[in-house]
């Protein structure tokens, strides 16, 4: 009787696979997280959000306007109501989302802006159901009052540094997540005919134009000139904030789905509360820490719905 070499199993090789996603989608959202905490950095320099998100701008866009030269050369040619549509999605995507955000952030800490942020999936849910009449399922509900009840707890706490400030921040940064999650809803089926790498390229430089343009109308060109911090705090913002979180984000979702990669999108607010305790001397308190802990929650029993 001859014997046969068994084949090599193939869960270590799909361990691994798991493993790699999971590493670029967590390493994606501490990246992508760490925007507020560079903002932060930056605010010290005395700048305001329009000089900083073009200076962001300005230190990413030759990335994506490379690959979206690529995209060009060697995928077919976008029909023109394609083109508006990706104009749209830009400017309300990365450049209105951006805006109001960094605006925010001047107001409140980096914590409760990122919890706000958060609750972007709970926005498309109610988008979808008021648009695509989607029903609101049972554990959608408890995932709904959860992660809003955390935001209550976080809110209420801060409130206490600055009323109209905090609230004023606030606002901003949850139009910020609203517009984002108008822009998600509008690139579902989109992303599906023109992929998701082509997609973000086009909206990036449709966005990087829109900032970089708002910059040289509303401010003197003089405002380029800044103290040597400042181009290196960009800098990071650029790559290390935009760039790589948004190539990461995409490989992990090809690689292990958009629901795991969502469910590792959690640690996001988590790091940016102890990043902010870091780099910030930003408190960490009990509540904040209850508030995280119930917007996670909520989030997660989101992302288990069937």
């Amino acid at each position: 009787m001859t014997s046969q070499a068994a084949p090599l199993p193939t869960h270590t090789t799909d361990r691994s696979h798991l493993l790699a996603g999971l590493t670029l989608a967590l390493t994606g959202a501490v990246l992508f997280s760490t925007k507020a905490v560079v903002a932060k950095l930056l605010y010290r320099y005395h700048i305001d959000a329009v000089t900083l998100i073009a200076f962001r701008m300005l230190f990413s866009v030759p990335c994506f306007a490379a690959v979206a030269l690529w995209k060009m050369r060697t995928e077919a040619p976008l029909s023109w109501p394609d083109r508006w549509r990706l104009l749209f999605l830009g400017l309300i995507g990365y450049y209105l989302s951006s805006m109001l955000d960094f605006l925010g952030l001047q107001y409140i800490s980096v914590g409760l802006e990122r919890l706000i942020l958060f609750l972007t999936p709970t926005f498309v849910l109610l988008m979808s159901t008021v648009w695509l009449k989607h029903r609101i399922s049972r554990i959608e509900w408890l995932a709904l009052v959860t992660s809003y009840a955390g935001i209550v707890f976080v809110f209420a706490h801060d409130l206490q540094g600055g009323k109209g400030s905090v609230a004023a921040g606030s606002a901003l940064v949850l139009g910020s997540a609203v517009s984002y999650a108008l822009y998600l809803l509008l690139t579902g089926e989109m992303v599906q005919r023109i992929g998701s790498l082509r997609l973000v390229a086009y909206a990036m430089c449709v966005s990087s134009v829109a900032c970089i343009g708002q910059f040289f109308v509303l401010r003197p060109a003089a405002l380029l000139i800044q103290p040597a911090p400042v181009y290196w705090l960009s800098l990071v913002n650029g790559i290390f904030c935009t760039i790589l979180p948004v190539f990461m984000t995409m490989i992990a979702v090809r690689r292990i789905g958009a629901a795991t990669a969502s469910q590792a999108g959690m640690v996001g607010p988590v790091s940016t509360l102890f990043l902010g305790a870091l780099i910030l001397d930003e408190p960490i308190t009990a509540i904040q820490l209850a508030g995280t802990g119930l917007v996670l929650g909520g989030i997660y029993l989101l992302s288990k719905k069937k």
